[in-house]
């Protein structure tokens, strides 16, 4: 008897672990990528969900093999572009590319399963398809329609972060503006100016490496949208400048982007440096973006149940952190990679290690999320990773996370992390729940932090903010002027296809 139940329980398991079988059709596919005429970005990008017999899409990730080919004609032969598949691990694949010639022509995207088309494919592209480096800048209004742009009214951070400046006069305050923080040793800034789609900024301050950012933003913007006519001041710093019972007593908050904002701030948030710079360089010059973070390298019940973190000692709760993982090695692996801000302490909380990386990070089930010197940068791709977030309670905040729902996208710990190992512990007791909050962590990255969404974020900004300067927009005597850089023009492209 034991015998014949020994191999009914081995039928059993054989038929369900028999594989899914795809069917093509059923198969979804779906995004922006799909119309690389309208949308361009460095890396077009779309979804493709495979979906079984019965119409169900999958949710686990058996072994699947899809196939993106895209075809077309450019000035000088075939149409180049590099393709992407990234494999997301829960049946879903996330197909990213980029258009490597000029422009291509005739272009037909190819999306296939062991050689049968999915979907709608072939997926035929109608009129010329630009590489983001062509300068081919667009009507707005337009623009943001094409890449589903919400506008200002409908992002609440936009609407909290303009409150205060409802219109605004350069003419008045400049001056007063540069002169209040022109603090050479401990402030740097810059005044960015566009007008007639040139690019125009002068900066403050011994320390205005960061500007890099901000012009290749801006360069990178133009070349595919005509961008309003506008002015606005840029801190380079972490620390939000705009300060709440401070200057404004008596003249009224001063208008200042920063890529950091806080509680006690009235700086204008855009979105950080390093999620620009990974938008730009999608499939160029970045290793890590929110596209790429996505690709699963270890399946969750392979995770190691513990909280992984590795950083700088840029805040007194990190090196508490490596205390809590000393005292709790079975529930956390922590370090320090390098000693700055406590090079006295490096004795106690060190040795220092070496950086490891970041995917190697979702080798964890928990990855916590602490502050640095402000908020910490590294959370869209935490988010994104596919391991379950914790994120300590701040008073600093990026553009975006006023949009996350505790318990929901992640798991938060009290400030002075006096709650993470009874957190830890409870999540551990609820792993189906602490999956769930990883997978909504990501889905909330596909809808909210991918490129589109940080290109259209600066330009509904932009247009909003725009239309709050009352004064003209004047390029001054000593500011310099950003150079473009481009490989061609939809000008002269239109040109030689009519040729």
């Amino acid at each position: 008897m034991k015998t014949i139940l020994f191999y009914l329980a081995i039928i059993v398991t054989l038929c369900n672990a028999s594989p899914k079988v795809v069917d093509p059709l059923k198969t979804t596919v779906y995004g922006n990528g799909l119309a690389p005429d309208k949308v361009v970005l460095p890396a077009r990008y779309f979804y493709i969900h495979a979906a079984g017999e019965d119409g169900r899409l999958f949710h686990e990730s058996p072994p699947l093999n899809f196939d993106v080919h895209i075809e077309g004609k450019s000035p000088h032969g075939m149409c180049r572009t590099k393709v992407d598949v990234i494999n997301r691990g829960d049946g879903s694949f996330l197909a990213r590319y980029n258009v490597i010639t000029d422009w291509c022509d005739k272009v037909v995207i190819n999306v296939q399963y062991n050689g049968t088309h999915v979907a709608k494919s072939p997926y035929y592209i109608r009129d010329l398809v630009y590489s983001d480096k062509c300068y081919c800048p667009r009507d707005l209004n337009i623009w943001m329609i094409d890449n589903e742009c919400k506008a200002a009214s409908q992002e609440d951070q936009i609407v909290s972060d303009l409150h205060s400046f409802k219109r605004v006069n350069f003419s008045m305050i400049r001056d007063n503006l540069v002169k209040r923080y022109n603090q050479p040793e401990s402030i740097s800034l810059c005044h960015y100016v566009v007008k007639d789609q040139q690019i125009w900024r002068k900066c403050y301050g011994k320390y205005d490496g960061f500007k890099m950012f901000m012009d290749a933003t801006l360069l990178a913007l133009s070349r595919v949208v005509a961008l309003p006519d506008m002015e606005f001041f840029l801190n380079l710093g972490d620390w939000p400048l705009s300060r709440k019972g401070g200057q404004q007593r008596t003249s009224g908050p001063y208008p200042i982007f920063s890529w950091c904002g806080s509680d006690d701030s009235h700086d204008i948030v855009l979105p950080t440096y390093d999620l620009m710079e990974s938008s730009v360089e999608n499939m160029h010059r970045v290793a890590l973006d929110v596209l790429s973070v996505q690709r699963e390298k270890y399946a969750w019940n392979s995770k190691v149940e513990k909280l992984f973190w590795r950083g700088r000692d840029s805040r007194r709760e990190r090196l508490d952190l490596i205390g809590l993982a000393r005292k709790h090695p079975d529930k956390i692996d922590a370090a320090i990679t390098n000693f700055f801000f406590f090079r006295d302490e490096e004795n106690k909380y060190g040795p220092k290690v070496p950086h490891i990386s970041f995917m190697e990070f979702f080798k964890y089930k928990y990855q916590l999320n602490i502050d640095g010197t402000v908020a910490s940068y590294r959370l869209p791709y935490l988010l994104g990773g596919g391991s379950t977030v914790f994120k300590q309670i701040s008073p600093y905040y990026e553009h975006f996370y006023h949009k996350l729902v505790p318990h929901k996208h992640y798991i938060p710990v009290k400030r002075d992390l006096t709650d993470l190992i009874e957190v830890i512990t409870w999540i551990r007791e609820n792993d189906s729940q602490a999956q769930a909050i990883a997978k909504n962590a990501q889905e909330f990255v596909n809808s909210n932090l991918s490129p589109g969404h940080i290109y259209c974020y600066h330009m509904a900004l932009f247009k909003e903010w725009s239309n709050r300067l009352v004064s003209p927009v004047i390029v001054l005597p000593d500011m310099e002027r950003l150079e473009q850089t481009h490989s061609c023009t939809c000008k002269e492209t239109h040109t030689r296809d009519e040729l």
